[in-house]
């Protein structure tokens, strides 16, 4: 009897999972091969949360950078090796957190020109991530810049992470050392703001019927 989608599904999720397992291992082991393996897994999920957050390419791919450095040198840190993903994230949103409160540091001690203090946001193809091209539009970020603004800290963090990065309530909870019940909350929240922007649901609905 075949298997059903749902069925390959998690069954090729048991396997990517099982193989992340082994690299962790092998790369607290002492392996880069393993731990250079588990980059090219995880780099565009890791790049693409960056820069959801930054909306700059350069400072994007720098701190990807940062985080999979970092997450080398803490590699022996780590407790529960099946937790790897979830960990990177955790990296991650502390590095975002600490680029911006480097930014407005600089900021506040003029170390930025005018010029410097415009937005920016990558708004060409050509300087862009082939998975992100479709998103990549001004008028879409114009609205969810404003959309986001009208979130707390952490709504914010929960709609982003639910939907520009996939991961699920569990993984939510896990990268934010919240209860679950708390991040459903927030989610629930966030939506209700979004369900009255009406001008970024009419852009969202003309994005996937353009694809």
């Amino acid at each position: 009897m075949p298997l059903s989608d749902q069925e390959k599904h998690n069954s090729k999720a048991m396997e990517t999972a099982s193989q992340v397992t082994a690299l962790v291992n092998q790369a607290r082991a002492g392996s880069k091969s393993a731990f250079e393996q588990l980059v090219d897994l995880f780099h565009e999920d890791i790049f693409r949360m960056v820069y959801y957050r930054t909306r700059a390419r350069m400072d994007a791919e720098d701190i990807t950078q940062e985080i999979f450095l970092n997450a080398f040198k803490s590699l022996s840190k780590l407790k529960k090796v099946e937790q790897f993903r979830i960990w990177l994230f955790k990296i991650g949103l502390n590095r975002i957190r600490d680029f911006y409160r480097k930014k407005r540091v600089r900021s506040i001690f003029g170390a930025y020109s005018d010029d410097d203090n415009i937005d920016q946001s990558d708004t060409t193809n050509n300087d862009q991530p082939e998975a992100l091209n479709n998103l990549m539009k001004h008028e879409f970020w114009k609205h969810i810049g404003l959309l986001l603004e009208k979130l707390s800290r952490m709504e914010r963090e929960v709609f982003l992470l639910r939907f520009m990065d996939h991961l699920n309530i569990r993984e939510i909870s896990q990268v934010l050392k919240s209860s679950e019940s708390s991040v459903k909350t927030h989610l629930y929240r966030a939506l209700q703001k979004f369900r009255k922007e009406s001008e970024l649901i009419n852009l969202l609905k003309e994005e996937v019927t353009s694809q």
